[in-house]
């Protein structure tokens, strides 16, 4: 399935922002431009996690954004979402096609050149590639990549390859010349005070 988004936000209702609930911050930030949300709450339970999803489902096709779940393939199929993303303990890529079907979009997360490779062998659609910079959400993944090393997977992947992890606007340009399809981002836009302007900074 063709990738045809550039600005990928990651949810985490527990970063949104003064006055916002996840919702609402979704909706402001697809108004700055995201085109593609990953629904990442692993603290909600199925039954919780469905809504949720549903009711971003119904946002986000009104934007005309992709929803892709993270992980759970049975809340993706329920929910009517584009894809999912998938993680290092999720099931195989191979498996979770058979599931989706070729139309759905799988998304997995990396942190090496050579899960990288992996991923586009196994029948990924797109990666994403961290930590690019320091973020302590990602430093359980060690030390940030860096555009080097960023730089290595975009020119031996022939899959989009999105950067995520400590990218602020004064560095989307870095990222891009480094060869990203685009960048994925949680807190750059969920906790701003207005996120739809902090979307339309990674939009330009």
């Amino acid at each position: 399935m063709e990738i045809d988004f550039s600005l990928y936000l990651i949810t985490d209702r527990h970063q949104c922002g003064a006055g916002f609930t996840l919702l609402s911050a979704v909706e402001a930030a697809l108004q700055g431009g995201v085109s593609a949300v990953q629904l990442r709450e692993k603290d909600l339970v199925p039954r919780e996690l469905l809504r949720l999803a549903r009711q971003l489902r119904t946002l986000t096709a009104r934007y005309g954004a992709q929803l892709l779940i993270n992980d759970r393939v049975d809340i993706a199929l329920a929910a009517d979402a584009d894809g999912v993303h998938l993680t290092e303990q999720s099931m195989d890529i191979r498996s979770a096609r058979a599931l989706l079907g070729s139309k759905g979009l799988i998304g997995v997360s990396t942190h090496s050149l050579q899960r990288a490779r992996n991923a586009a062998e196994d029948g990924a659609d797109f990666i994403t590639f961290s930590p690019i910079y320091l973020t302590p959400s990602k430093a359980k993944y060690g030390e940030p990549q860096g555009v080097e090393n960023l730089r290595a997977v975009c020119a031996e992947i022939k899959i989009p390859v999105f950067a995520l992890g400590g990218i602020t606007p004064e560095r989307h340009a870095e990222v891009l010349r480094s060869g990203a399809t685009g960048i994925a981002l949680i807190s750059a836009i969920l906790g701003a005070p207005n996120p739809t302007a902090a979307a339309q900074q990674f939009s330009l």
